[in-house]
């Protein structure tokens, strides 16, 4: 690999970025009709507690101590959560050892524990940086109370199972799907809900500061560009996941978080959703890899008490194909800014299309008191394949 020229590596880019587009031209031929003739549902109410077919169980709390070795903190998650399933196959290991700390040695210690090779789990936490499909929810009632709700969807692109007409890695990832409380000193630095063997951060609170989200941002000059940059060489970049970690767990402020999620620059486009515990705390940050272009915010003045971000920038609108925006808009508007709670969120989520085939679980998250609830998520047929 050292010997490949540069030019080498924009082909490369050229090839990946012309294969992703045919590929997607392809799953689309099968699944946009199905999708637009799809009836859609009304708006959901009375969700909340979740429970029946759409709500597939609570999800299981553990801690990890900061004070540990990185290589043994994760091992209590690995052991209960161990699985024989290998999601992927001959990756070289080597790359770990260019990610940074404490990354790498917890990756490490997460492949010696449950016996999985090295580059399967590597390739594990990289993979989120190009594959991750959501919904997320800001939004403050009348007495200046934020919530923090999402869907995270994942699995598109990774095999459908047409006779269950289910995405077959989504199904694989609800049972690996756990709570982790982040402890240093034996107090709550933060709470995080994760797939066991992933050592990033993609839905966090930080209790008292911040609560985070993070979807992903179409865009051509996607994940796989910064990750074969990173490959070759050029590591001037932050890992997605592995910036909202560090944020989470060093940023003692909204604001604080903020600054680092605009001004980081990183390996792949990403929307950061933030939400805070004053009126006003609430933003979608619309990011390429090297800068910001729009913070999105609550802005009570203009009526602005909800900001919904799904995997388009929020000032285009969405494909015809994948619109989870509209009917969540929808549903947000009908529910009205009275009557929001995180329960009347939880309902907005569960709605269809918002609730689809590749939804793994439902967070619900409220600063001020500091909690996180997550749930593993169903949907029955017929349901949108996303």
């Amino acid at each position: 690999m050292r010997f490949l020229h540069q030019s080498d590596l924009f082909f490369i880019i050229k090839f990946i970025r012309l294969y992703c587009e045919l590929f997607h031209f392809e799953l689309l031929s099968r699944f946009t009709h199905y999708c637009l003739y799809l009836q859609l549902e009304d708006c959901r109410s009375g969700m909340y507690p979740p429970k029946g077919p759409t709500c597939k169980g609570n999800v299981t709390w553990y801690t990890v101590n900061l004070d540990l070795p990185p290589s043994e903190r994760w091992t209590q998650v690995i052991k209960d959560k161990n699985t024989e399933v290998k999601l992927f196959n001959n990756v070289h290991p080597l790359i770990v050892d260019t990610l940074p700390q404490p990354f790498s040695d917890e990756i490490k210690g997460i492949a010696a524990v449950s016996g999985i090779p090295l580059g399967e789990i590597t390739l594990f936490n990289i993979f989120y940086e190009v594959f991750t499909v959501c919904t997320s929810i800001v939004a403050e009632d009348f007495n200046g109370n934020i919530y923090h709700g999402r869907n995270l969807d994942f699995g598109l692109f990774m095999g459908w199972d047409r006779q269950n007409k289910t995405w077959t890695l989504t199904e694989k990832l609800k049972p690996l799907v756990v709570n982790v409380n982040f402890q240093r000193d034996n107090k709550t630095v933060f709470k995080s809900t994760n797939f066991a063997g992933y050592v990033g951060m993609l839905t966090g609170i930080r209790p008292g500061e911040f609560s985070l989200t993070t979807n992903e941002r179409f865009n051509l000059d996607g994940g796989y560009v910064g990750i074969l940059e990173w490959i070759f060489g050029k590591r001037d970049g932050m890992w997605m996941g592995f910036l909202t970690r560090k944020v989470l767990e060093n940023a003692t402020s909204y604001e604080d978080a903020k600054g680092q999620l605009s001004l980081t620059k990183l390996l792949a486009p990403a929307y950061f959703i933030l939400g805070g515990n004053r009126t006003g705390q609430g933003c979608v940050i619309t990011r390429t890899r090297i800068n910001t272009l729009d913070i999105w915010e609550l802005y009570m003045k203009l009526g602005r008490w909800y900001v919904l971000e799904t995997n388009y920038d929020h000032w285009e609108k969405p494909m015809i194909f994948d619109d989870r925006r509209t009917p969540a808009m929808k549903c947000m508007n009908q529910t009205t800014q009275a009557n929001i709670s995180l329960a009347s969120i939880y309902d907005v989520l569960s709605t269809k299309p918002v609730l689809n085939k590749l939804t793994t679980y439902t967070s619900l998250m409220e600063v001020s008191t500091g909690s996180l609830e997550s749930y593993i998520r169903d949907c029955p047929n017929p349901c949108t394949p996303w």
